[in-house]
């Protein structure tokens, strides 16, 4: 089996290097010059792209192919008192110099859009802004000129007091979106409502590729084992010209088995992956949810190459012998 590893946004090798400055709500009010205070935002979102830019120089120079956006490139974006922006064809030669560099080196890259937004909600409000996110993200991704393979993951949702009801609305939510929206999204099991079971029942009616978080499915197993549910999740990433994707990271202690840790631990790695090796598959694409970041990537493939039966293939991948 043949692994990438890959890590969220941030790095904490690179210095200055935020994807992610912002400026409050309260800040941009306070600006007497609205057509200033657009400005400086839009020039806020220049640097985050850049700063991302930088970063995919920085993940090529580690071989690090996988690699998740910040879903704050753009600060404020969709806020109420910036309805009528639309800042993306402003930022588009930014956009397609990311999309550029990332083709060309065979980047597989995706978004995971914040936990506000959520399908399975019985708010209107509440749905009419998710749509708008997940439509904002779905552009985003149009506009560095990637295909369908770049994703956006989302969780389920809450489950509102009724969990088969929340699932039921997340499924005709879903179905209403449009295809150019529904084509990017990937579904991932959560650590308190939605379980992997639950959540692959809903991915194969919806036809989206699940996203299995293994540390989600450690604290929310629903009764279920990895090893039962495996083939039917990979599954799920048929016909898709990209491998599974997982997330893996682990509990950051014993009192917070939720929180993530600052690194991961390379045998709870190995032992997902044997049983997805014994399933049959051959590809899997790792997302590591650490808070350390690119260095915990860096730790692990250490860790990893010490271990008997792991080849080493460059920095951020490795294949899995025995």
């Amino acid at each position: 089996m043949i692994v990438r590893l890959g890590y969220v946004a941030m790095s904490t090798v690179v210095e200055n290097a935020s994807p992610s400055r912002t400026m409050t709500a309260t800040s941009f009010a306070k600006i007497a010059d609205r057509e200033a205070a657009v400005r400086k935002l839009e020039r806020l979102a220049a640097e985050n792209l850049h700063n991302t830019l930088r970063l995919l120089r920085h993940n090529r120079a580690h071989d690090i192919q996988l690699y998740r956006f910040s879903s704050r490139l753009i600060p404020l974006i969709g806020h109420e008192l910036l309805a009528d922006w639309d800042p993306i064809p402003t930022l588009a030669d930014e956009f397609r110099t990311l999309g550029d560099y990332a083709k060309e080196h065979g980047m597989r890259v995706s978004f995971h859009p914040d936990h506000f937004t959520v399908l399975s909600t019985p708010r209107e409000e509440v749905l009419r802004s998710s749509v708008e996110d997940l439509r904002r993200h779905t552009r985003m991704l149009e506009a560095m000129g990637l295909d369908d393979r770049a994703k956006c993951n989302i969780h389920v949702g809450g489950t509102y007091g009724d969990k088969n009801k929340a699932g039921e609305r997340f499924i005709r939510h879903f179905q209403q979106l449009d295809d150019a929206v529904r084509r990017r999204i990937t579904l991932e099991n959560d650590d308190k409502t939605f379980t992997a079971l639950e959540t692959l029942a809903i991915s194969e009616r919806v036809g989206a590729p699940m996203v299995l978080d293994v540390h989600h499915h450690d604290v929310n197993p629903g009764g279920e084992t990895i090893f039962s549910l495996w083939p039917r999740i990979a599954a799920t990433w048929t016909g898709q010209d990209i491998p599974p994707k997982i997330h893996m990271s682990s509990p950051k202690s014993e009192k917070d088995p939720r929180g993530h840790a600052d690194y991961v631990e390379a045998d709870k790695l190995l032992a997902f992956l044997r049983t997805a090796a014994e399933a049959g598959t051959e590809r899997l694409d790792v997302m590591l949810e650490a808070k350390m970041k690119d260095s915990a990537l860096f730790k692990l493939m250490e860790d990893l190459g010490a271990i008997e039966g792991i080849a080493l293939l460059d920095q951020s991948s490795f294949e899995l012998r025995a």
